[in-house]
């Protein structure tokens, strides 16, 4: 097929004439949109931006797109990449490429001219398709039929694509989870099962960034399943680690959010915090972690009250004065999801809804009393402030997170009675 006859043509899709598309498709002749914003609009999914391709030397495209009034963002120059922004939404261009030399991790890239070329130096054969913005398409590699079957399929020789990029293996999943339909290709799990030994090459970041991709899929417990099928898992996060495989899928039947961070945690029996560190997660996930295992133990104690009706609301408010409300939900679609997984009798789905409807209705129960009232009560700072509040803070929460600041103070007043009555000397 010649590089210059569209294989198709569709009906112009929208997305390419909002401004910035338009504008950075009028000032680049022969242009085209590419990758995951073609991909999409042919199997009907929703575009969340654009990404456009030209036959020319970066230097030109940053010169005919800033002539054409657009501000240029050098963001990724020597590897033919612009970034061109109109009306505050972004574009990124790139020069056509071709593969000088590849290490698995980098590549030094020189342009041409050839969009067939530059496709086949792409992963799948979905992501190497191009659309002029009349709606033209270019299909080197048979991409758009594997995407109506729902094959991910690599652009020609797999194990050839994967030497270029070690991270392609983990990416063959994700695309796997999101547009994979029946059996995956032989020839791409053959050759990812071969790419194994070099996934240790790969940053811990790349490697993390893929899996939360890959766990934000709306159901990605065949293709994690896969994933460890090829030694993939195992090899990114430690076979110790590994949980129960029907924990995933259990999450996504029984209708949880699709997060992935708590899907991260349906993946592992204990540790959850200590892989996602070692991938170096922000340490906002790990502490999202650490509360939903915080959680989980508190949630643990009142399953067999879930079952039968559900804890009074006092315990409910005892949860949510020492958990934060969204880390004990998740904790509860966890634990749903670990006792179907494992078979275990406990409460029933709906017994679980209910629980969670009143979690997520409950007013959250804030302690009444500051260090500012310990003050006016006469107590000093430092240890002993600490210790008088924190039991205070017990009493308030044994009698169900109800007290008000007046009978917390009363509380507290009892207890530095008591104590000054005891440290009196006998008479």
């Amino acid at each position: 097929m010649s590089d210059d006859l569209p294989v198709a043509r569709i009906a112009p899709p929208a997305i390419l004439a909002d401004p910035a598309p338009a504008a950075v498709l009028a000032a680049l002749p022969g242009g085209r949109a590419v990758g995951g914003a073609v991909r999409d609009v042919l199997a009907g999914r929703p575009v969340a931006d654009v990404d456009v391709a030209a036959p020319f030397p970066p230097e030109e495209i940053a010169a005919r797109l800033t002539a054409a009034g657009l501000r240029v963002h050098e963001t990724g120059l020597a590897h033919g990449t612009v970034t061109a922004v109109l009306a505050g939404q972004p574009v990124e261009v790139t020069s056509l490429r071709r593969d000088v030399v590849t290490d698995g991790r980098h590549a030094v890239v020189a342009w041409t001219t050839s969009w067939r070329e530059d496709a086949a130096r792409r992963d799948f054969t979905m992501n190497a398709l191009s659309l002029s913005a009349e709606g033209e398409l270019w299909d080197y590699f048979g991409g758009r039929a594997d995407l109506e079957a729902g094959r991910v399929r690599f652009v020609g020789d797999p194990a050839t694509r994967l030497a270029e990029d070690h991270l392609r293996a983990l990416r063959y999943f994700r695309f796997q989870a999101r547009y994979g339909r029946g059996d995956p290709d032989p020839a791409a799990v053959e050759a990812i099962r071969g790419a194994v030994p070099f996934l240790s090459r790969l940053s811990v970041e790349r490697i993390w960034m893929e899996l939360k991709r890959l766990l934000a899929a709306p159901d990605p417990a065949e293709a994690v399943a896969l994933m460890e099928a090829t030694g993939v898992l195992p090899t990114v996060l430690g076979p110790a680690t590994l949980g129960a495989p029907g924990v995933l899928g259990a999450l996504a039947a029984i209708g949880a959010p699709a997060d992935p961070m708590l899907r991260f945690d349906a993946l592992l029996t204990h540790g959850a915090a200590e892989a996602a560190r070692r991938l170096k997660a922000s340490g906002e996930e790990v502490a999202r972690l650490v509360a939903r295992y915080r959680a989980g133990h508190d949630i643990l104690p009142i399953q067999p009250a879930i079952a039968v009706g559900g804890p009074d609301d006092d315990a409910l408010r005892r949860l949510l004065a020492d958990q934060p409300r969204d880390r004990l939900l998740d904790a509860a679609w966890l634990r749903q999801a670990v006792n179907r997984a494992w078979g275990w009798q406990g409460p029933d789905d709906p017994a679980w809804d209910r629980f969670r409807a009143r979690l997520a209705a409950l007013p959250i129960p804030t302690f009444p009393l500051q260090g500012r009232d310990a003050l006016a009560l006469g107590v000093k700072p430092g240890p002993e402030m600490g210790r008088l509040l924190a039991e205070t803070r017990r009493w308030w929460m044994e009698d169900g997170c109800t007290a008000d600041a007046d009978a917390c103070r009363r509380q507290l007043a009892e207890m530095m009675k008591a104590i000054h009555t005891k440290t009196l000397p006998k008479m």
